[in-house]
């Protein structure tokens, strides 16, 4: 009979649990549009707002500012396992669209303030403060939405799930990487901006509707649990904080994802200028080769995802993934090889790599969790990941500004911006990429050791 009901469950039929994660998987696509589509117009900012590559790197940065020196992705975590993926979900969006709303005023209204706040011009304060609100929705919207998968597709395609719902991210990723320039110059600085925040207004409508479809589905699984009497057997307590930290194989994804992570997002903020200044890219497609690793995801990871439900060897997986970081940084750091093809060619490489590790790395945490901590462990992965994002962009800003600037150029319009050398910062990217592998080799080692299951197929049944 219990078994019965359990097939009467909405996440059982294929349809429901695969229509529930495209209509969140919107909100998530909304989330990376606006994250990546200022990245392109580090040029334009430089030289419509007199932004240098500090002032872009401490913007950059902010992303993650609040999630890491307040924990509010932490907060954020406890939040979701203590009042679930709806209330939480709603939250996270809420936030999104109220911090864009701020860096877009910041970025129109503010235009030639000449007011400081603590040591920074308005505009870049005020914009970085909207971003770093934006940065505490998307992140916890993540783990929600990681939650949502394991929930909804325990013991069926969650690997493929999740690499369906990273490619669908990287779309809004590779749109706004591919529209900003052009839309940019068409319309005005700011407009790719504006139509991020409209995205995210039907994100945060798209979850209304999932939470429709949650609710059902929480009343049938809570029958299911009272006819077994296990009514209270998956409650999140505080205690299970200390039951996750004191795994191992917890300190070796989260030290894996930061390192690898510090090699993707931040470098490709960078990138559309790396692509102009030393492989003299046009600037009207600089920002769609660097959105290249997106649109290498969108196609590759729920392929990868396939491929690891039904075969396994997620850990082998990730080594595989640092070395292909390695190689592309290492390449982008030797001075001499300045042909537009091979820059074209790593791009493409590093979205291989991007598509890889992910398909293996999430799945992994819901094998070495049980679902009641899933929130707080993928927020406490989020976190330290978010020291990465945070400090790895207002590093490598720093270092071109201090150690880089080469020369000056100017534009047609007589604008003028500085010339920058990214060989020492491609280089400090090879290295962290280098750690990456270690860290891997590691998580390979102790999958072995604890019998975490990494290794193993994640359909039940599947060889």
């Amino acid at each position: 009979m219990a078994e019965l009901q359990v097939k009467q469950n909405i996440s059982d039929s294929k349809a429901m649990r695969w229509g529930a994660l495209f209509v969140v998987a919107f909100t998530m696509m909304a989330a990376y549009y606006v994250n990546d589509v200022m990245a392109p117009l580090k040029t334009m900012l430089g030289q419509e707002l007199k932004w240098e590559s500090s002032d872009f790197g401490l913007f950059t940065g902010a992303y993650s500012f609040l999630n890491v020196f307040f924990l509010m992705l932490i907060w954020g975590g406890l939040i979701l396992d203590r009042f679930g993926i709806r209330f939480t979900g709603k939250l996270s969006a809420i936030l999104m669209v109220g911090g864009t709303l701020l860096e877009y005023y910041a970025l129109t209204s503010l235009q030639g303030n000449a007011g400081v706040i603590n040591g920074y011009r308005m505009d870049v304060y005020i914009a970085s403060v909207g971003y770093s609100i934006f940065g505490v929705g998307a992140e916890v919207a993540g783990i929600t939405v990681t939650k949502i998968i394991a929930k909804w597709f325990r013991g069926k395609e969650m690997a493929t799930a999740m690499g369906v719902q990273v490619a669908l991210a990287r779309i809004g990723s590779q749109a706004g990487y591919a529209v900003a320039i052009p839309m940019a110059r068409a319309i005005g600085l700011t407009s790719p901006l504006f139509l991020g925040l409209i995205l995210l207004g039907g994100g945060l409508i798209a979850f209304f509707i999932f939470s429709v479809l949650d609710k059902k589905l929480d009343r049938q699984l809570a029958e299911v649990k009272i006819s077994n009497g296990k009514e209270n057997d998956d409650k999140f307590s505080f205690a299970d904080v200390r039951s996750i930290i004191s795994n191992p194989g917890f300190w070796l994804i989260a030290v894996l994802c930061v390192l690898f992570y510090s090699c993707v997002f931040p470098f490709q903020k960078f990138a559309s200028e790396l692509m102009i200044t030393k492989y003299h890219i046009s600037e009207y497609i600089a920002g769609t080769i660097a959105g290249l690793p997106a649109l290498g995801a969108l196609f590759l990871t729920p392929i990868f995802g396939g491929m690891i439900d039904r075969r396994g060897k997620a850990a082998s997986i990730m080594v595989l993934g640092s070395l292909m970081l390695i190689f592309v940084h290492c390449i982008y750091a030797i001075p001499v090889i300045e042909t537009s093809w091979v820059a074209v060619l790593l791009m493409i490489v590093l979205g291989i790599a991007f598509s890889l590790v992910p398909s293996a790395m999430w799945p992994s945490v819901a094998k070495i969790f049980p679902i009641k901590q899933l929130g707080t462990a993928y927020a406490l992965i989020f976190w330290i990941q978010n020291i990465g994002l945070f400090g790895v962009p207002v590093l490598i800003g720093n270092v071109l500004d201090d150690y880089c600037i080469i020369g000056t150029i100017v534009d047609n319009n007589g604008k003028e911006t500085y010339l920058y050398d990214y060989t020492l910062p491609m280089c400090i990217f090879t290295g962290i990429a280098c750690l990456s592998l270690i860290v891997a080799f590691m998580l390979k080692r102790a999958d072995k050791v604890y019998g975490y299951g990494l290794e193993d197929a994640n359909i039940q049944g599947a060889k």
